[in-house]
C-alpha cells in the first residue's frame, strides 16, 4: 500500500475515498436485525429485533425472564450483551433459558452515572438489558434512543416488580419500539401440596412500532418441562394430574425461591 499525503494529493484522497465507498461491506437484511429464538420469531417481522430500537418489557411476574428470553438468540448467534441496573438476574436460569454468559458483561454503577454509563455500552455491545432500579429521565431516555438509532444498538429496559418485592419500578418513560407485557403467569407442577414447579406458561402482549403496531398475544412456556423457551402450542403437557396449574402473584412467597 501506498501512503498518500492529503495535503500535496487532494486527488488522490478522493479516490481514495471512492474506493472505500465501493469496498465497504453490505449489510444484509437479517444483519440489521437481531435474531430470537425460535418462539418469538413469529411474531417479529424477519423474525428479529431491529438494530437501533428500544425494547420494554413489563409485567409484575416474569418480565425478567421473558428479557433474558430475548437476550438469549443474540447471544447464541454470536452478539455481545450488556446487563446494566439489574440487580437480582438469576444466571444459571438465564444459562437454561439459552442465554450465553460468556458473551453477558455484568456493569454495576452507581444512579447517578446510570445514563452515561448505558449511552457507553450502547456503543459497544449489541444488546444492552437494563433494569428499572435506574429508570432514566425522559431527556436521558431520548439521548439513549438517538445513541441506539445511530449505533445500530437495541436497548431493553425491563420494568415491574422485583422478586419478592411490593414496590412497583418506573416504566420506561416514552413509546417504545416494541412493548412486551407479560399478561398472565402460571406454573405448572405442584399438586396437592406435593411436586415441584416443572414449566410455566406466560401470556405476552406484543405491540410497538416498526410492523408491530397492530397488538398480538404470544402464549409461551417459558421454561417448558426440559426447561427450555417454547411456544405454548407446541408443549403436549404430560398428565393433568402431574402439571396442576399453581398461579403466582407478586406476594406470593414461593417467588423467593426461584
Amino acid at each position: 500500500m501506498r501512503a498518500v499525503d492529503s495535503k500535496k494529493s487532494p486527488a488522490a484522497i478522493a479516490q481514495l475515498r471512492t474506493a472505500l465507498a465501493h469496498t465497504r461491506p453490505v449489510v444484509l437484511a437479517e444483519q440489521r436485525r437481531l435474531p430470537l429464538l425460535q418462539a418469538f420469531q413469529e411474531v417479529f417481522p424477519g423474525g428479529g429485533l431491529q438494530r437501533g430500537s428500544i425494547v420494554h418489557v413489563s409485567g409484575a411476574v416474569g418480565a425478567t425472564a421473558v428479557a433474558l428470553a430475548v437476550a438469549a438468540g443474540p447471544t447464541q448467534a454470536g452478539s455481545w450483551a450488556a446487563c446494566v441496573g439489574v440487580e437480582q438476574m438469576g444466571w444459571a436460569a438465564a444459562a437454561e433459558l439459552g442465554v450465553q454468559l460468556q458473551r453477558v458483561a455484568v456493569i454495576q454503577t452507581p444512579s447517578k452515572s446510570w445514563a452515561t454509563v448505558t449511552a457507553a455500552l450502547v456503543d459497544s455491545f449489541d444488546l444492552v438489558l437494563c433494569g428499572a432500579e435506574h429508570a432514566p429521565s425522559a431527556q436521558d431516555a431520548r439521548r439513549l434512543v438517538a445513541r441506539a438509532r445511530e449505533r445500530g444498538s437495541v436497548v431493553m429496559f425491563i420494568s415491574g416488580e422485583s422478586l419478592g418485592a411490593a414496590q412497583s419500578a418506573r416504566p420506561w418513560p416514552s413509546v417504545a419500539d416494541v412493548e412486551l407485557s407479560v399478561v398472565h403467569a402460571e406454573w405448572f407442577g405442584i399438586g396437592q401440596g406435593t411436586g415441584r414447579l416443572r414449566q410455566r406458561h406466560i401470556s405476552l402482549d406484543v405491540t410497538g412500532r416498526r410492523g408491530l403496531s397492530r397488538s398480538q398475544r404470544l402464549e409461551l412456556w417459558l421454561p417448558d418441562i426440559s426447561g427450555a423457551v417454547a411456544a405454548a402450542e407446541h408443549i403436549q403437557a404430560s398428565t393433568p394430574t402431574e402439571l396442576t396449574p399453581t398461579e403466582l402473584t407478586p406476594s406470593s412467597p414461593l417467588l423467593d425461591v426461584g
